[in-house]
């Protein structure tokens, strides 16, 4: 970018100033205009002094705080680990969930320190780090230590201990909420502290600019010529500054205090753009972090998924060979195994499809609403026909076209209808209402199941999170559909509602950009009739995990 430097042939240049160049101001104007100098001198120190203090300000923002955030972040990150790990051994009793439990404990010491060591001396945000301590180490000394050294798998879960454990982790997760919300405070603070120094300066050059401008119009042309226009050439790139113009340097001519000036802005803008550069890089790092993440769960989950297939091959053979040779009991137990790699290689898939649905680009095309829906139905509606569900469909009975990916969307629908019949009591109905108003389309999926906690309806959405009253009536699922289901709607522009009374049922609302142009109706596939429940059911979540510990 040329600047007005380049224009006549001086070399703008930032940093300190020159030891030379230029006259000084009593050298060019009258003893009457002897204020003159008191005003570039004044504004020259209000230049240093706004870089100087918007340089403290960033280098304790980037330096300190925002280290000591991040650590006070991982340090949740690593207890949440290890509670996954010790949920993990405590289903399976596997020694690998032990090996993740160790790695996370051996992880927090490091992610601490940093936090001790920022709140040192400041009692309030030591007070605040001492409670999220304490209330760590309570949970480890008081449930996850005993709860591993224990023994695990199907057949040891003991409600009391849970209940223990869950207690004291949400005493830990309120600790840190009140940690995190004082770091974000005086994050906020400094970020503002920062940026109220940087405008004043800005202000500061450019009333004082502006003022030595008048004074020296009222002057002889040649101040004028040799003052005046240096001025406003500096006026002139304060306001690109301020514009977020990149590359923008203030020519260095002029009197001596006026190259001071310009030196001094120019620090200013060297300063702006190595904290553009910070961030840029931050950003750099943080999508390397998601690429690593992606990389990490696509590899994990088919190192995973190949040997799932080999021992479900294993299964049908054994289950083949000894047909109608093999004990009860071992049948039973040739069942469970079967259930429990069925239950993994569903958790596979769903940690897949939210890694394609947060990542992949979203081919759009004009597809039929109501006929996505009604898909959806018909897919869910012999599952829930063994229990004695009935899944209805009311639509306007038109076409509802919309701008979608129609393989994501229809997994959206199957995960909420899924939801609704696994979450609904045996005889139930399902009941899925599509209506339009003002350009948009709205797809209600209710059911009259078991509901979700007040309480917890904010935390929905979140990986893994299951309702407390689902975890109670130990009913299977992964914690990643309704992620999933939030993940692709965003993806589609459109928003998810959940309204739910715990004992009364569930209303997911789904709602759609309607387009103008309507898709030409497809012929509409009878509607399959209601099947008959089937006289030998699959078993309910509760005989399920009974069966379990039985085979166990």
């Amino acid at each position: 970018m040329r600047t007005p430097a380049a224009r006549s042939g001086t070399r703008p240049v930032g940093g300190t100033p020159p030891p030379g160049g230029g006259q000084p101001v009593s050298r060019l104007v009258a003893p009457v205009l002897a204020r003159m100098g008191l005003l570039l001198a004044l504004m020259a120190a209000i230049c240093v002094g706004g870089v100087l203090a918007s340089t403290q300000a960033l280098d304790h923002l980037t330096g300190r705080l925002l280290p000591a955030a991040t650590a006070n972040e991982d340090v949740l990150q690593d207890l949440t680990d290890m509670d996954a790990a010790v949920g993990a051994y405590a289903r399976s009793g596997e020694q690998e969930a032990i090996d993740d439990y160790e790695q996370a404990m051996q992880r927090l010491p490091g992610h601490e320190r940093p936090v001790r060591e920022f709140a040192r001396g400041d009692a309030e945000l030591e007070l605040l780090v001492t409670r999220q301590q304490d209330a760590a180490d309570a949970w480890v000394e008081r449930y996850a230590e005993p709860r591993v050294d224990a023994p695990g798998g199907p057949g040891t879960f003991q409600q009391q201990r849970y209940d223990r454990g869950q207690r004291l982790f949400d005493e830990l997760q309120e600790a840190h909420l009140a940690t995190h919300e004082e770091f974000d405070r005086r994050q906020r603070e400094a970020s503002s502290d920062a940026q109220w120094r940087f405008r004043a300066t800005i202000l500061a050059v450019v009333v004082l600019g502006l003022v030595g401008w008048f004074l020296v119009g009222r002057s002889r042309r040649r101040l004028d010529r040799e003052l005046s226009a240096p001025l406003l050439a500096i006026e002139a790139t304060v306001q690109r500054v301020a514009r977020a113009e990149a590359d923008v340097r203030a020519e260095v001519a002029g009197p001596r205090e006026v190259r001071a000036v310009a030196a001094a802005l120019n620090e200013l803008v060297e300063q702006q753009s190595r904290a553009r550069a910070v961030e840029t890089r931050i950003q750099s790092e943080l999508r390397a972090l998601d690429t690593a993440r992606d990389d990490f769960v696509s590899n994990v989950s088919h190192e995973l998924r190949t040997p799932l297939t080999t021992i479900s091959g294993y299964l049908e053979l054994i289950a083949e060979e000894f047909e109608d040779g093999m004990a009860p009991r071992h049948e039973r137990m040739l069942e469970a195994t079967r259930r429990n790699v069925s239950r993994l290689k569903t958790l596979i898939d769903d940690l897949l499809t939210l890694s394609k649905a947060e990542n992949r680009g979203t081919d759009l095309e004009q597809v039929d609403l109501d006929q996505v829906v009604r898909d959806a139905a018909t897919d869910v509606r012999i599952t829930a026909a063994r229990r004695g569900i009935v899944v209805t469909v009311t639509a306007p009975g038109h076409p509802l076209p919309v701008l979608a990916d129609r393989a994501m969307l229809n997994r959206a629908f199957l995960n909420v209808l899924s939801n609704a019949v696994k979450f609904s009591r045996d005889g139930d109905p399902v009941e899925v209402e599509v209506t339009e108003s003002m350009g948009q389309v709205q797809v209600a999926v209710r059911d009259h199941g078991i509901g979700i906690p007040a309480g917890e309806l904010e935390r929905l959405g979140t990986r893994f999170f299951r309702a407390s009253n689902a975890v109670h009536n130990e009913i299977a699922g992964t914690g990643l559909g309704v992620r999933i289901v939030q993940t692709i709607i965003d993806k589609h522009d459109g928003r998810v509602l959940f309204e739910s009374e715990e004992g009364a049922g569930t209303t997911v609302t789904i709602s759609l950009r309607l387009q103008g142009d309507r898709v030409p109706p497809a012929p509409a596939p009878a509607e399959l009739a209601d099947p008959t429940p089937d006289p030998t059911p699959d078993q309910t979540p509760e005989q399920d995990l009974q069966q379990d510990r039985q085979d166990a």
